[in-house]
């Protein structure tokens, strides 16, 4: 187990380096392409298109060809599409390389967290805080370098980093592939069995699982477009320079690694439900104060803050999901990580076009209705998982 969590580490790096590097150097991109905010927002939304229809097949295609196979081939293509960006090609050319990119990002995200979530069953919460740990790093390192190659005027190396490290986690996940892995599965049967009067409330778990889709939904458009276009709205609103505001977004991803080192704990002490409602109510509460409050200090204070709120909400809400559906790890993780990858893709689109129509001040406001938003859906989503507790309680 120690193995597949470590590998786990190394892949949720590469994921969280390429999720972000777009939206790193989105201002040097989008004037070298001489194209506007939306056309960046076009790239980042096929990128999860990409992933979503990857964590869709997921479950299929370990079925076809195995988990192995399937994980290292989307690993390759993680170095392909990367080693394609960096030669910078045309505008037309990034777009249509965008959903591979996504696919690959998208399908290892959700194999090696299925992996994990399966394998650590009672551990899960610590487990895939840790391995979201690493997404964090990643996310938290990207807008280094980034800075620094924005700096150099090479701001299109940021691609083949991101391959240096995919290319990386390939030769590891090859040499040293976890035995736990090739087992006859077992552990999500006996756990599904011993719950088998949740059979009797089976639409009640589709009320769950429909709010905490729609949660994904939410969390993960509102974490791709604000990572993507604070650098932008600190340039535009602020005076800042495209170097100085990418390192903002270190700002966020630190305070995110730094959450999610405790994150399991406080979920595995509070319950996962109860974490939700209180992360979900303060980031609510900052973004709002986020939308009215525009000066750098204030913004680096609240994204920070932020980031702290958010750190765990992806990691606990995809445990506390699969344990309202126990014996359905790989479907349930990658129907999340599905609907995730539609607010993922859709979300930073439309800020794209906000951004564009109405200006930086309104684009905060609008970060402020997804955050109350995110709130309304997880209370539905705890108000539709009581009666499914009580039962699998009853069961024990």
């Amino acid at each position: 187990m120690a193995r597949l969590v470590f590998l786990g580490c190394v892949a949720y790096l590469a994921v969280g380096l390429g999720q972000l590097v777009v939206g790193t150097i989105m201002e040097p991109m989008v004037d070298a392409y001489g194209v506007q905010y939306g056309d960046g927002g076009q790239l980042v939304m096929n990128q999860f298109l990409g992933g979503m229809v990857g964590i869709m097949l997921a479950p299929w295609l370990i079925g076809r060809i195995g988990k192995k196979m399937l994980l290292l081939s989307v690993l390759a293509l993680m170095v392909i599409t990367q080693t394609i960006y960096s030669f910078q090609p045309g505008w037309e050319v990034m777009l249509a390389v965008g959903p591979f990119a996504g696919f690959g990002f998208g399908t290892t995200e959700a194999v090696v967290g299925s992996f994990i979530i399966g394998s650590a069953v009672g551990n899960a919460n610590v487990a895939m805080t840790r391995v979201e740990v690493f997404f964090g790093v990643g996310a938290l390192l990207m807008p280094f370098a980034g800075s620094a190659l924005i700096s150099s005027g090479h701001w299109v190396a940021a691609f083949i980093v991101v391959g240096v490290i995919a290319a990386i986690t390939l030769v590891m996940w090859t040499l040293m592939w976890p035995k736990i892995l090739d087992r006859p599965g077992g552990h999500a049967a006996d756990e599904a069995a011993r719950l088998s009067p949740n059979t009797n409330n089976r639409w009640r778990v589709r009320i769950v699982l429909a709010a905490c889709s729609l949660f994904f939904a939410f969390y993960v458009g509102l974490e791709m477009s604000f990572t993507h276009y604070l650098p932008s709205l600190l340039v535009i609103n602020n005076g800042l320079s495209d170097s100085t505001a990418s390192l903002s977004l270190s700002i966020f991803w630190g305070a995110i690694v730094l959450g999610r080192i405790v994150s399991g704990q406080a979920a595995d002490r509070w319950g996962g439900g109860t974490y939700l409602l209180v992360t979900c109510i303060a980031a609510a509460v900052l973004f709002i104060l986020m939308g009215g409050l525009e000066s750098v200090w204030a913004t680096f204070v609240l994204t920070f803050c932020a980031g702290l709120a958010m750190s765990g909400m992806f990691a606990i809400a995809l445990v506390f999901t699969n344990r309202m559906a126990p014996g359905m790890t790989e479907r349930t993780t990658s129907l999340l990580m599905a609907f995730g990858g539609i607010g993922g893709a859709l979300m930073p689109r439309l800020t794209g076009w906000f951004l564009d129509e109405n200006g930086t001040d309104a684009t905060r406001w609008l970060f402020a209705a997804i955050a109350v938003g995110m709130l309304g859906i997880i209370i539905w989503a705890l108000l539709a998982a009581k009666p499914v507790q009580r039962a699998a309680e009853a069961s024990v």
